[in-house]
């Protein structure tokens, strides 16, 4: 069922909170200027016949305040992690060099802000459907749990009552987050 283990509103909770965990981590890899590793986490590379995460096929580490670079571990898929670090919504322009690929920050434009201001407002949009799936899961197993008279009707409404409030409360600190990714960015 959908309540695995603890109360239902634990359930809930810890579910939206993964949720929440994952938006922080996705903004967290939106970065200003900055060069830091983490950035290239979410690039998936075609190799092997496959889809993978870069990193399984490359080690990453930051050269400078403004330069990344990613070491390939087998040289025959360079090609494809420069491919899949040019093709994502990123705007980075990597170059094959003797020691790995380097990828540079590229100074942020005002353009380049506003891009990233939006990809933030995504990664938003995302989360909070999420969270209001989780909570449309929930309401569903109360309902079904009212009718098969493993709840009382009254056990039910303020079951359902509850999970609304969890998801006010997480959509609210979804927005909170994301407003302060959108300040950063925007701050120069």
């Amino acid at each position: 069922g959908f309540f695995r283990d603890g109360t239902m509103e634990d359930d809930i909770r810890g579910r939206m909170q993964k949720t929440l965990d994952a938006l922080r981590a996705d903004l967290g890899k939106i970065r200003g200027g900055r060069a830091h590793a983490g950035l290239l986490d979410g690039i998936v590379v075609s190799c092997y016949g496959t889809d993978m995460p870069l990193s399984q096929t490359a080690s990453v580490s930051a050269a400078d305040a403004r330069t990344l670079v990613v070491s390939p571990w087998d040289s025959n898929n360079s090609a494809a992690i420069e491919k899949a670090i040019r093709d994502s919504d990123l705007g980075l322009n990597p170059a094959a060099s003797p020691g790995g690929i380097r990828v540079k920050m590229p100074e942020l434009s005002e353009e380049r802000r506003r891009d990233l201001v939006k990809v933030v407002g995504r990664e938003a949009e995302t989360a909070k459907i999420a969270l209001r799936n989780i909570r449309r899961e929930a309401v569903a197993a109360i309902k079904a749990d009212v009718k098969s008279g493993a709840m009382s009707e009254d056990e039910g409404r303020r079951a359902e009552n509850a999970a609304q409030k969890t998801t006010d409360e997480s959509v609210a600190e979804a927005d909170s987050l994301t407003e302060q990714k959108k300040q950063e960015l925007l701050a120069v």
